[in-house]
């Protein structure tokens, strides 16, 4: 089976690329460290996978990437 690299990502699911709990994960969006997800639909809020990657690579960091 052809494994998908997911363009938006649940709450659970974002926590999970950054390899933390949701509950931190909650905090550190609540907290401003980082961004918060878009309703793409009433209710439905995703965070945009790449945006979590360049996180993830250090490229954030000292203003890289504006959220």
């Amino acid at each position: 089976m052809t494994k998908l690299t997911p363009i938006l990502a649940n709450e659970k699911t974002a926590a999970a690329l950054l390899d933390m709990p949701v509950t931190e994960f909650r905090a550190l969006v609540d907290g401003g460290h980082l961004p918060k997800g878009r309703e793409i639909a009433p209710g439905v809020i995703r965070w945009e996978a790449e945006a979590l990657r360049h996180i993830g690579r250090g490229d954030a960091i000292d203003g890289g990437i504006q959220w």
